[in-house]
């Protein structure tokens, strides 16, 4: 994977610590399957226009990279909190 033009103003837009990384068609159809997220180019309203559909959440990792959580965007703060204690101690 690597970080392409196209990423370089986009994901930053959201935060300048988040970088874009994008691989081919094969590699991002493997790590979407590793990762169990969705993803799907939606037709815009004009020929060069399009949106993209996908999974909206955060992985918690632990110190040793593996992950513990996730977090879905739209998840109550209350849940969040108690599983992210619980992993802290």
């Amino acid at each position: 994977m690597t970080l392409r033009r196209s990423s370089r103003k986009y994901v930053p837009a959201f935060d300048p610590t988040f970088l874009g990384l994008r691989g081919t068609r094969d590699e991002t159809a493997a790590i979407a399957k590793d990762f169990k997220v969705f993803y799907q180019k939606v037709p815009g309203k004009t020929e060069t226009s399009y949106t993209l559909d996908h999974t909206a959440g955060s992985y918690v990792f632990d110190t040793e990279g593996r992950v513990r959580l996730f977090l879905r965007h739209a998840g109550a703060v209350d849940p969040i909190v108690a599983d992210l204690r619980k992993l802290l101690r």
